[in-house]
C-alpha cells in the first residue's frame, strides 16, 4: 500500500456514523462481522495458534470481542485517520503485545489507510532478554525499530533508595518515545493502557493526588508534538491476560519495577480486582461515570461558573401541599415580608405520580 503521509488526506469523522453506537453499524466492525478467511488473511502468529488446537470457539469469541471494543474506541475518539502512521509502544508485555495485534489486524480490514510501526526502547535493564522482541517482531513480519538507551542507569541515580522508579522510569521513557516519534514522521503514539489502568489512575489521583483525572483515550502532548491514543480504553484487562494466554506472546517482565513491594498503583489494582469478582459491574459503572461528567454537580470553580448562579423565577406560585403549616415568630416573620399564614393546598396522593422525585441524590 502506497500512502503519502506528506499530505496525509482529511479524514471526516462523520464517515464514522456518529450514530453507530445505538445501532453498532461501524464500517470497521462492520467488517469484522463479515470477514471470510479470503478476505483477510490471518498473520503467522494466527495460523500457529490454529495449529496449535488454540483457536477454539472461546478463543475467537474473545478474540472478536477485544477487536470490536478497539474498533469503537478507535472511532468514538477519532483515533487514527486517512494516513495516519501510528508507532505502537511496545515494552513486551500483554498489553502492548495485544494492542500490536488488534491494529496490525484492524489495519487490513479499515475503511482507511494507515501504517503501523512498533517500537521498543530497550533501557538496558540487568538480565533483559535483548533478543526476544526483535526476534518476535521479525518473525511476523511487523516493521520496527529497537532503541537503545541506558535509562536504567539514570533512574537508579536520581531516585532516592525506597522509592518507587516508575515515575521517573515513565518520564525518562515517555521523553525518548516522544522525540522518536517526531523523527521518523509518525504522526499517532499508540500505548497500550486498557480500561483498568484509566481506572487505577483515576483513584490514584483521587486517593493520593487530589485531583479528579485519569488516563484520556487521546491525548494531545503539553508541547502540542504529539498526539498519543489509547486504543484498549475499552479493554478490560483480565481479557488481555486471557488472549495473551491464548496468543502465547513472549511476554517480558519488568524486573526494575516488578521487583519493588507495596507500590500504591498495585494496591489500587488489587482494590479494583475485589470489587469486579464482589460486583461484576461495578468497574463498568466507574468507567461510565468517567464520561458522563456534570460540572455543575462538582465543585471546579474553573469548570463551572458557579459565582454567576442568578435566580430566574417566572410569576407562577405552587402552594404548599400538604396537611397544615405550623408557624412560629409571626412578628418577626412579617418583618422580613414572609407570610405568616402560607396558603395550604389538599395532597391527593391518589394522583400523584409514583415515582418520587430526587435532587441530587446521594448514592450511599
Amino acid at each position: 500500500m502506497q500512502t503519502n503521509f506528506s499530505q496525509p488526506q482529511t479524514f471526516n469523522p462523520a464517515d464514522m456514523s456518529r450514530n453507530i453506537i445505538d445501532n453498532d453499524q461501524d464500517p470497521m466492525v462492520d467488517s469484522l462481522d463479515n470477514e471470510d478467511e479470503n478476505s483477510a488473511p490471518e498473520s503467522l502468529d494466527e495460523q500457529n495458534v490454529e495449529h496449535k488446537g488454540v483457536k477454539s470457539a472461546r478463543f475467537k469469541k474473545l478474540q472478536k470481542k477485544l477487536r470490536k471494543q478497539v474498533s469503537h474506541a478507535i472511532r468514538d475518539f477519532n483515533m487514527i485517520e486517512e494516513g495516519d502512521v501510528v508507532m505502537v509502544c511496545v515494552s513486551g508485555g500483554k498489553d502492548s503485545y495485544t494492542l500490536l495485534d488488534i491494529l496490525l489486524f484492524l489495519k487490513r480490514i479499515a475503511p482507511i489507510n494507515f501504517e503501523v510501526v512498533a517500537v521498543n526502547l530497550d533501557q538496558k535493564q540487568p538480565g533483559y532478554p535483548e533478543d526476544i522482541l526483535p526476534n518476535y517482531l521479525q518473525e511476523q513480519g511487523i516493521p520496527h525499530y529497537i532503541l537503545e538507551k541506558d535509562t536504567y542507569s539514570v533512574v537508579k541515580s536520581v531516585v532516592p533508595e525506597g522509592k518507587t522508579y516508575c515515575s521517573a522510569c515513565s518520564r525518562l521513557r515517555r521523553g525518548s518515545l516522544y522525540g522518536f516519534a517526531k523523527q521518523i514522521g509518525a504522526t499517532k503514539i499508540a500505548l497500550g493502557h486498557h480500561r483498568d489502568d484509566i481506572l487505577a489512575t483515576f483513584f490514584l489521583n483521587l486517593f493520593h493526588g487530589g485531583s479528579l483525572k485519569a488516563m484520556p483515550p487521546k491525548l494531545l502532548s503539553d508541547d502540542k508534538q504529539n498526539v498519543l491514543i489509547r486504543p484498549l480504553a475499552y479493554v478490560e484487562e483480565k481479557d488481555i491476560i486471557k488472549y495473551a494466554r491464548y496468543k502465547e506472546f513472549p511476554i517480558i517482565p519488568c524486573n526494575l519495577c516488578g521487583s519493588q513491594e507495596n507500590l500504591q498503583r498495585a494496591m489500587i489494582n488489587d482494590m479494583l480486582r475485589e470489587w469486579d469478582d464482589a460486583h461484576p459491574q461495578r468497574l463498568a459503572s466507574i468507567f461510565k461515570a468517567m464520561q458522563n461528567v456534570a460540572p455543575s454537580q462538582l465543585a471546579d470553580r474553573e469548570l463551572f461558573d458557579f459565582e454567576s448562579l442568578k435566580l430566574d423565577r417566572d410569576d407562577s406560585e405552587r402552594p404548599f401541599e400538604g396537611v397544615n403549616i405550623q408557624v412560629g415568630g409571626e412578628a418577626d416573620l412579617a418583618e422580613i415580608g414572609l407570610p405568616t399564614q402560607p396558603e395550604v393546598k389538599p395532597f391527593e396522593q391518589a394522583n400523584k405520580v409514583k415515582k418520587i422525585p430526587t435532587i441530587n441524590p446521594i448514592i450511599d
